[in-house]
């Protein structure tokens, strides 16, 4: 994408973290939108020096040196990491009817946007795909460029305004669809569906809805019985790990940085879309280890190990 401009508008959401937000912006750059959608949060009053940060992050945006019209929805005030990227992805959405999707952690290779452009053009009137994700846990048939799956992971992304109509933040049918055994039949495994459980319940009563936004999203593509790709490599690597974040907080994570693969052109694309099974299987797999007490003690004791090495 560095010969030519990047037709698909890119919408970058940033808050506190100028260092993240360069390499991000970087990337940016090198693929030359012709659009750049900017979403800010504003600092919080409580954080001694967070202001000059988040000045300080805004800042990097006037880099910006090829042609590209800049559109920035900047807040004053402190929306939350859930609120803040939901009403900004909305705005992004009443003017543009599809659009590339990072945050200032997410860090795509360079082929990350020319597979979601070519990716949005081929399924954009394909009701059945919600969305073109860039992350990859090595999952998938290899055999092709990449899957379809029910899970949405938003490190890196794509989508229509015409998927992003059924996002709903404030979940208004959870508790009507929380009565039923509805979830059970969709994902057909307790231990999941006891996580999911409480992930959308935290969302909806509001104890999550102040930083999610993501659980929201997932809930409208399973309400749409929707799909979503996923690259056969991984096109994004999450810099957000470590202490100070609000979701990603466990820096030693599997999913912590994970490395790129390459994904060669053209792309080889699967001939039917339908859900690979075995894919989302081996994710349902992988969360359950990471959740396990085995796993998580396992995972300390490593920390303590290497910090006295």
């Amino acid at each position: 994408m560095n010969q030519s401009y990047l037709k698909t508008p890119v919408a970058l959401i940033i808050f506190n973290r100028p260092d993240s937000t360069e390499k991000v912006f970087e990337s940016i750059r090198q693929a030359k939108p012709q659009k750049l959608f900017v979403i800010a949060d504003g600092p919080r009053l409580d954080k001694p020096g967070e202001a000059e940060k988040c000045a300080a992050t805004r800042t990097i945006i006037e880099q910006v040196d090829w042609d590209c019209e800049v559109i920035k929805n900047y807040s004053d005030v402190n929306l939350g990491c859930g609120k803040r990227p939901a009403t900004g992805i909305s705005w992004v959405f009443d003017q543009v009817e599809e659009a590339i999707i990072l945050e200032d952690d997410c860090l795509p290779h360079p082929t990350f946007f020319r597979f979601c452009e070519e990716l949005l053009e081929k399924y954009r009137d394909e009701p059945q795909v919600m969305g073109i994700c860039g992350s990859n846990y090595k999952m998938g048939d290899p055999s092709y460029s990449y899957y379809f799956s029910r899970y949405f992971i938003c490190w890196g992304w794509a989508t229509w305004r015409r998927a992003w109509c059924h996002f709903d933040y404030e979940m208004k049918r959870w508790p009507e669809i929380a009565e039923t055994d509805w979830l059970d039949k969709f994902l057909q495994d307790k231990r999941i569906v006891e996580d999911w459980t409480m992930k959308f319940n935290k969302a909806y009563h509001g104890s999550s809805r102040s930083f999610a936004w993501s659980y929201q999203l997932q809930f409208a593509c399973w309400l749409q019985n929707a799909l979503v790709v996923r690259p056969n490599g991984n096109l994004v690597s999450n810099l957000g790990f470590g202490a100070e974040a609000t979701h990603t907080t466990d820096s030693s994570s599997s999913y912590a940085v994970l490395p790129f693969e390459l994904i060669s052109f053209p792309l080889e694309h699967p001939q039917t879309v339908v859900r690979d099974v075995k894919a989302d299987n081996l994710i349902h797999q992988d969360w359950l280890r990471q959740k396990s007490r085995i796993y998580r003690a396992y995972k300390k004791i490593r920390k303590i190990l290497s910090n006295k090495l």
